[in-house]
């Protein structure tokens, strides 16, 4: 289907865009251009939509579970046990639930780890966005564990070419203490043979940097090294406490970083050094993290709270700048996930959203992407649209109460199986 968007804000001027094909084919002022779905425009500025660059969609369900609590409580006396208890359907459920709130609020892509692979990728499938899925990937050094996950690794991977162009493959063994070295070694050669991306917690607490220090007699960043994982199909999630030396080798293998500053500062981290990764030119995302832990998925939000974080820690009102957050997540999450998105031009994939000029919180209008960043949230878009296809309109989703009511019931139903 062809959609042409009338008489709307691009830059400085109004201009007509013309969707053909999932792709810009031609931006410009009063083209007036036929299509088989007309938009106006007017009030509104059309963007690039947004990239998630670190997420795990399905927590939706356990948004507000478990909160205030250090990392490694939060994970190993909440989440995990409560982890266990889901199901397929309930992860699928969790899912729809994730991409709505992420239709609502602008972001058409997000990078997933998460268990039960296929029930996540249906609903993208159905709900219409772009996704890469990985499922997560834990043996705690066990080799029976291990063994049973790599089996469900070649399955996965056999089985997603049967799912959209729209969702890509990648790997996600959790981090390097919960991963086997044997395991993170065939996660590397896997994605080397496939030319998979590998998706990884890294350097997420000052607690973990010590552990490897103490277990494995150098820094998480170090270790990956040693065994030769660095590259640029390697997303780093977090990296709130690397070392000079892992900047460094983090620069010269192409590595690629995702940035989680709402989840960082709601469970205490650190603050992630972002001037060290722009100096050394390193690509930097930014990601919202789970529900669990966030506890939404508003990537406004998330530019804001990046900017204001780094701001402060360097005492440095010039950090990082509305421009390069909102830069941060749609061109560089674009550049890290090969995406050819994050920008309003001809011949670039159609991932947008039009944001409502009329919202109070974009009035006046002095500088759209820093209303966008310091004072917006995700209730200012108006229309997302995905793939040359809209998926939001006048804030309205299709099944939006359903999968509303779906999950509500399906919250409920999972903390009953788990407290009998």
């Amino acid at each position: 289907m062809s959609i042409c968007i009338r008489n709307v804000l691009h830059g400085d001027q109004n201009v007509d865009i013309l969707i053909e094909n999932g792709r810009f084919a031609r931006i410009g002022p009063s083209l007036n251009p036929q299509a088989d779905k007309i938009l106006d425009g007017s009030g509104k500025a059309v963007l690039p939509s947004f990239v998630n660059g670190h997420t795990h969609a399905a927590m939706t369900l356990l948004r507000g579970y478990a909160d205030d609590m250090e990392l490694k409580t939060w994970l190993t006396k909440y989440i995990w046990p409560l982890e266990a208890e889901l199901s397929p359907e309930d992860v699928s459920i969790g899912s729809k639930l994730a991409c709505l709130e992420m239709i609502k609020t602008g972001t058409t892509f997000f990078n997933d780890m998460y268990w039960y692979y296929p029930s996540t990728a249906r609903a993208v499938e159905e709900m219409g966005l772009r996704a890469a899925l990985s499922s997560v990937f834990i043996d705690f050094n066990d080799p029976a564990t291990a063994k049973k996950r790599w089996e469900e690794c070649l399955e996965l991977h056999a089985a997603y070419k049967d799912f959209s162009p729209r969702i890509a493959f990648a790997l996600g063994p959790h981090a390097v203490y919960s991963v086997s070295r044997d395991s993170l070694c065939k996660a590397r050669d896997f994605a080397w043979e496939h030319g998979l991306q590998l998706h990884i917690h890294l350097s997420e607490t000052k607690d973990e940097v010590e552990q490897a220090r103490e277990t494995l007699g150098r820094t998480p960043g170090e270790y990956l090294h040693e065994l030769e994982m660095l590259g640029p199909n390697l997303c780093a999630c977090h990296c709130v406490w690397p070392t000079e030396k892992e900047l460094d080798l983090f620069a010269e293998h192409g590595v690629k970083v995702v940035h989680n500053p709402v989840s960082n500062l709601k469970l205490c981290s650190g603050h992630f050094p972002y001037p060290e990764f722009r100096s050394r030119g390193i690509t930097v995302g930014l990601g919202t993290d789970g529900c669990s832990s966030n506890n939404n998925l508003d990537m406004l939000e998330e530019m804001k709270f990046a900017a204001l974080m780094c701001k402060d820690f360097n005492a440095d009102p010039t950090a990082m700048p509305a421009q390069e957050a909102f830069a941060m997540a749609t061109s560089a999450g674009s550049d890290i996930f090969g995406l050819q998105a994050g920008r309003i031009e001809e011949g670039a994939v159609a991932d947008c959203i039009l944001v409502d000029l009329s919202h109070p919180q974009l009035v006046p209008d002095y500088n759209l992407i820093s209303n966008l960043v310091y004072a917006a949230n995700g209730d200012c878009v108006d229309t997302t649209i995905c793939d040359g296809r809209i998926l939001m309109q006048g804030r309205q989703v299709e099944q939006e109460e359903e999968i509303i009511g779906q999950a509500r019931e399906r919250a409920a139903r999972l903390v009953r199986r788990q407290r009998n």
